[in-house]
């Protein structure tokens, strides 16, 4: 595996690169509206959906309902026709309901500034819940791990690690932590544009040259 000071120049490198690539929508929201409820919600809506669909369709529902307690005057079908474009929007729908209704009964409404309460949300995972400590509070104590930081992380030699969750805590031991706060948007910009999961395009890679590609089946 690659050295800390490799690593430092090569997520220097991306960054330059990914100067002008739009940033990930969950990230937009909390940029934009600095609410944990709104980046938490979006991060639920997001999970293997496109940016372009998710950020749509958390502006339609929040139009509709951006509190915990104005979520749950909703009915379930109602909830599920706003959020139908949405994969998995039934289970989802479900998920924000529930999950709205703990942030009501134990937190007064709030979400909370606390990981391990994070995660024991229904459908909150270890990648939501630090995108909401990082995006929502400016929390820098954690590195959101997606499949793009994941696999990227991995081809590049960062980590050898099989699970995103795994990922996020080899990324903490290594990298430097005036990253942590940064590394997740650079690194989905550059999966969502270059290093594409199913297919990278190689030969508009800035770091083709460095990059020990493991586990690319194919490169462009």
């Amino acid at each position: 595996m690659k050295n800390q000071e490799t690593i430092k120049k090569e997520l220097k490198t991306i960054k330059e690169f990914c100067k002008d690539f739009q940033n990930p929508i969950v990230t937009e929201i909390g940029d934009q509206t600095g609410n944990p409820f709104k980046v938490l919600i979006s991060c639920v809506l997001s999970l293997r959906t496109r940016d372009e669909i998710t950020g749509r369709v958390a502006k339609e529902l929040f139009k509709v309902a951006d509190t915990p307690e104005k979520i749950l005057k909703l009915k379930l079908e109602e909830l599920e026709k706003i959020i139908h474009s949405i994969n998995f929007y039934k289970t989802k729908a479900r998920n924000i309901q529930d999950i709205s209704k703990v942030l009501i009964e134990k937190y007064n409404g709030k979400v909370p500034n606390n990981f391990n309460k994070l995660i024991n949300l229904k459908g909150i995972g270890v990648k939501t819940a630090a995108v909401t400590m990082v995006y929502g509070f400016r929390n820098k104590e954690f590195i959101p791990t997606d499949i793009h930081v994941h696999t990227i992380a991995n081809r590049l030699n960062w980590v050898k690690t099989k699970k995103a969750d795994e990922t996020m805590y080899s990324l903490m031991k290594i990298i430097p932590k005036d990253y942590w706060i940064e590394i997740n948007d650079l690194l989905v910009k550059f999966g969502q544009n270059i290093c594409i999961t199913s297919s990278p395009l190689c030969s508009k890679c800035p770091l083709d040259k460095v990059c020990p590609k493991i586990g690319v089946k194919r490169s462009r």
